[in-house]
Parts: structure tokens; sequence; C-alpha cells
């Protein structure tokens, strides 16, 4: 994320409030749609998400803490400056060292009765970006092939183009894989995993901590390949669904900031579904009204007050205190103008 401005007026305005880094929290929790309404912009919810074009920095002449350890802000010669997260710190927190296994494709062993009926993805932030892993028609999709099950989809390339990683990640596989090839496997925060197969030559090893658009390796025809291609995969938990669902390969643009992975994608005969205009743009709507519904349920959430009943509380006077009614505070606590009010008990009152 570069934008042009000085080191001294980006000082200025980190300090006057305009830049607000210190409120940034990558630590990997759960993460709903209500949770990324109120954190991500609206832009990043756009359709679609134009892929991180990979170009030379410029050396890098400071460093910023943001008051999170995991986030610095990087300040280049050629007066720019991005955010960047610090790697190390990332890469040894838990969900990189649980179920974490530099040889096996799948080192998770969960059950498919096991995996919840929806997760969200979180796919990029404010600090994280997308870059297309390479931007080609898909000529082999994703799902039955010759009466075996295709885990990616396939993009044409000569060998020696660079491939480059889709999003940050720390490598869990960079090694000679049969029928992969030479594969490189990437972990990322959200709890996908990046798959690059039939590499002429990789660029990364296990345990690197990788920025989208990095070269993580070279394009080739290695391992069980009728040609050179790129053999792109994305797992959750092990379990493989359709790229597509997440990337416009011709484009090369992420089709959402934020995805609902349903169980039924992780089906090898669920395939991205839209074939045109109208039935995606249906997709889309539903979307987006989707996303209207959870912005409208968090402004409700946020705009709740709620009282902590003291000696001599009465219904009566915190009704008045809250400009509200006595009916109106017993219908949100689900109580009658009978309960008895035990002292340390919370009411909503707003």
């Amino acid at each position: 994320m570069k934008k042009f401005l000085t080191a001294t007026a980006f000082i200025l305005c980190l300090a006057m409030g305009n830049v607000h880094a210190q409120n940034l929290d990558c630590t990997p929790k759960p993460m709903t749609k209500e949770r990324a309404m109120i954190l991500l912009s609206r832009p990043t919810f756009s359709h679609p998400i134009k892929s991180l074009i990979p170009e030379e920095e410029a050396a890098s002449v400071d460093t910023i803490d943001t008051g999170n350890p995991q986030i610095k802000i990087v300040l280049y010669g050629d007066n720019t400056w991005k955010y960047v997260k610090d790697g190390d710190l990332l890469s040894s927190q838990d969900y990189f060292k649980e179920h974490w296994n530099d040889s096996s494709v799948d080192p998770f062993g969960m059950e498919f009765s096991s995996l919840p009926e929806r997760t969200t993805l979180w796919l990029v932030d404010e600090t994280s970006q997308f870059c297309c892993p390479y931007k080609n028609k898909v000529y082999s999709k994703f799902g039955y092939r010759h009466r075996r099950r295709h885990q990616g989809c396939d993009l044409p390339l000569k060998v020696g183009d660079p491939i480059h990683a889709a999003f940050d990640g720390k490598v869990r596989i960079s090694k000679y894989v049969k029928g992969y090839g030479n594969l490189v496997v990437i972990r990322h925060q959200n709890g996908l995993e990046t798959f690059y197969g039939h590499l002429s030559s990789r660029k990364v090893e296990v345990g690197d901590w990788v920025t989208a658009g990095q070269t993580i390796g070279l394009g080739g025809s290695t391992g069980r390949s009728t040609g050179p291609h790129l053999h792109f995969e994305t797992r959750y938990s092990g379990y493989a669904f359709d790229p597509e669902w997440l990337i416009d390969f011709e484009s090369g643009t992420l089709r959402t900031g934020v995805f609902t992975l349903k169980k039924k994608y992780l089906s090898a005969s669920s395939r991205y579904v839209p074939e045109s205009d109208d039935e995606e743009e249906e997709i889309l709507l539903a979307e987006d009204q989707e996303r209207a519904e959870a912005a409208k349920k968090a402004a409700e959430q946020a705009a709740k007050k709620y009282h902590t009943i003291k000696s001599g509380d009465t219904l009566g006077a915190l009704a008045i205190k809250y400009h509200t009614t006595v009916r109106q505070i017993c219908a949100w606590n689900n109580i009658t103008t009978r309960t008895t009010l035990k002292i340390g008990r919370k009411l909503r009152v707003h």
C-alpha cells in the first residue's frame, strides 16, 4: 500500500492522528462480516480488487513504530511509504505451529463433518494486499478431470515466467512432490493455504515469511504435467475449493475483500458458478445486501447502552435518566415491572 508522501509530512500526519496505525489489529482471530464491516473501509469490499503490481522498491531510509509491534511503517528514499508486517513476530504465532508439517500436503487430517457450514475469510485489509499469482485464462478448471479430482486450476505460461505469492504468509512446503513437481505451499493468517505447482525452480524455503507479490518461483512443467503451466490451489483445513471463487485470473483481480467459504464449496463438483453477467450480478447484489444487513446490525449493537443497577435504582428513574420508557426497558431486557432489580445486574437502557 504505497502512497506518495514525504517523510516529514508523513510524520506530521501521524502525529495529528490522520493515520491511525496504532489502532491496527493484525492478530489472527475469528472474523465475521460484521467485524470486517467495522474494521475495513467500504472500498475494500468493491468488486473487483486490483492485483498488486510487483515493482522494485527504493532503498528504505527509516522505520516508524505504529504501537502494534507486528506492524511497522517503512519510509523509502523516493518519498513513499507503506505498512510492513514483522514476519518474525507473525510467523512465531501458534497458527503457524499447529498442524505444521513441511512435507505433508494435508497436515490437518480433519473429518469433513467437523468443518463449519460457513467460514469468513478476511483476504485483504489496510496492511495486506493481493497479487494475482499468474494472469491468464484458466484452461483446466477445478473439479473432476478424466474421473480424477483436479484440486485446483491450471494457467498456461512460459518456462521461467515469475510466479507471485497471492497473499502474505509463511512458507510451509518448498520441495519436489510427486505429481506436483516443484511445489510451494504458503499458509496465510486467515486459515487459507495456497499451492503453486509444476515450478521449474523455487525461490523460497520452508519458514520464509513472504509478502503478496513476492516472486516465490518460476513457471515450469515439472511433475505430472503435459506442458508448462501453473497449477494453483486454495485450501482450507486441508480441503481444496475452486480458486476462481476468489480470483478472476483472466483480469488478474480479486473478486472481493472478504469471502464467505461455504462447506459445499469444498466438494470436488462445486465449481465457481457464475457463467453470465446476469447470474454474477445476482450473486454480487446478494453479497451487498448481506453486508448492508451486517453493517446495520453492527450499528445497532454499537448504539446499545447498559446500566449497572445500584442501590435505589427504579425502572421509572432509569426511564427518565435515559430518555426512554419503562415498557421499552422491560422489552429490551425481557422483564416485567414486578421484576426485582438486583444490585450489580446490567440492564439495557438504550
